[in-house]
């Protein structure tokens, strides 16, 4: 089995135009940061690539990863992925500060994969309620519109998290980041979000997703509650590609930030 060993990648931020404005420069301001945010799911994608490139398509398989976001990454920032300990991966910027913790693993035996029928297969909201521990109570189920992974298409994915293995593009695989962007959009879905913040991801793997393969997310919420002024949530998703698992997720973000309604902007007067 090969070895981690470090990664430096300069971060580029790929959601400016997202609807979670805490990927904007004035909103992200407001709340106290420097600029807007580089997307946790591609700060992922960044230490995802030492064990992907000492473990290969195995890790893509059955491997395991455990991320915690712990300070902002911002666009232009050279950060550096550094293998700490057995499976640790540190994440740090320009000037050493810790900004994302993450443990990998690759099993000797694949993990049995879940059952996809333990989550109920729901569609998303028509209307979205706006995000709240009602809403986002223990137990409820939330879907995602399925879609297809192109291979063809996926040069600009990685050209914009900066992964350069040849493994996605030979293999014509979508990278695992990719997959875990659907945790992110099943909520996002499913309950209507201002500015909000992508805290950790546990994943297991089960298989990768192949070109053409229809792609989906089932998700259960497991908690929700307040810690020092913040709201967070936690879901427990399912990926599907073709029906099979490829992947779970345990997601936890801050939907809904110390601070987000005493920043958001006036209501227009009509």
């Amino acid at each position: 089995m090969g070895e981690l060993r470090s990664y430096s990648v300069v971060a580029f931020n790929t959601a400016t135009a997202s609807a979670n404005k805490m990927h904007d420069d004035v909103v992200a301001r407001r709340f106290g940061f420097r600029g807007g945010l580089v997307p946790g799911v591609d700060v992922y994608a960044y230490l995802c690539h030492p064990p992907a490139e000492a473990w290969g398509r195995a890790w893509l398989e059955r491997g395991t990863m455990t991320a915690r976001f712990v300070r902002p990454v911002y666009d232009g920032d050279r950060v550096e992925v550094v293998p700490v300990g057995d499976g640790g991966l540190e994440l740090r910027d320009r000037g050493g500060a810790l900004c994302a913790t993450a443990t990998v693993a690759l099993p000797a035996t694949p993990a049995d994969p879940p059952d996809p029928d333990a989550w109920p297969d729901v569609a998303p909201a028509i209307t979205p309620p706006p995000a709240s521990p009602e809403a986002l109570a223990p137990g409820t189920s939330f879907g995602l519109a399925p879609h297809r992974f192109h291979a063809d298409r996926a040069g600009e994915y990685l050209t914009e998290v900066r992964e350069a293995l040849p493994l996605f593009a030979t293999e014509r695989i979508a990278h695992p980041a990719w997959v875990l962007r659907d945790a992110n959009y099943v909520l996002s879905a499913n309950v209507r979000l201002g500015p909000w913040i992508h805290v950790s991801s546990e994943v297991q793997h089960h298989g990768v997703v192949r070109d053409g393969e229809e792609v989906a997310a089932r998700a259960v919420v497991t908690a929700e509650w307040e810690a020092k002024g913040h709201r967070f949530v936690t879901l427990d998703v399912v990926h599907l590609a073709d029906g099979r698992p490829v992947a779970r997720t345990v997601h936890t973000a801050i939907h809904r930030p110390r601070g987000a309604a005493a920043s958001a902007p006036p209501p227009r007067r009509s």
